[in-house]
């Protein structure tokens, strides 16, 4: 129980126990004066109805109210885990997109490498007459080979990323919290 909840019933009980004491008084006859008219009648009883019924309007507002926030919290979390599946699969998309992007630009850069260190080879062949074994074919083959596991090392980063990303989606993919019903 709540402090608050302690409080109200510690309230409650002394006022029933003021009431018992004063059971006397307060069931003795008044004269009550209503405006219009006046009558005869116990002023305790009818002021210990008036806190009853206010009490009794009190607790039915507190319903109301708690059972209006327990629906907009729902409607919160639902929003909520809307929102998080549409950034979560925006977030793929634009890793998938990516990938795609850098094996399409690692692809054509090997390419135009290779027509580019082909080109070189055949230009230093007819200039040289071709001696068996050139530098510029040691370095070529060097920068062709360095160039490939660079691509290899990317793509194998990418893969780790997109495998990290799919285990992160799937911790987070956390159903909305269930609240009881009022």
């Amino acid at each position: 129980m709540s402090m608050r909840s302690v409080g109200l019933l510690i309230v409650c009980l002394v006022i029933v126990v003021f009431v018992a004491a004063n059971w006397p008084a307060m069931t003795a006859p008044a004269d009550i004066n209503l405006l219009l008219t006046s009558i005869q009648a116990p002023l305790g009883l009818i002021l210990l109805g008036l806190i009853v019924l206010l009490s009794a309007m009190f607790v039915v507002f507190m319903v109301y109210l708690q059972g209006t926030v327990l629906l907009e919290a729902r409607r919160h979390a639902r929003e909520l885990a809307a929102q998080r599946e549409l950034a979560d699969s925006a977030e793929a998309s634009r890793i998938t997109e990516l990938r795609g992007y850098l094996e399409q630009e690692i692809t054509r850069l090997l390419a135009a490498l290779d027509n580019q260190s082909r080109e070189v080879l055949m230009r230093l062949d007819r200039a040289e007459g071709g001696p068996p074994e050139r530098p510029a074919d040691a370095q070529a083959s060097q920068l062709a080979a360095s160039i490939q596991t660079l691509g290899h090392d990317l793509h194998a980063r990418i893969d780790r990323l997109e495998m990290g990303l799919r285990d992160e989606m799937k911790i987070s993919a956390v159903p909305a919290p269930e609240f009881p019903s009022a």
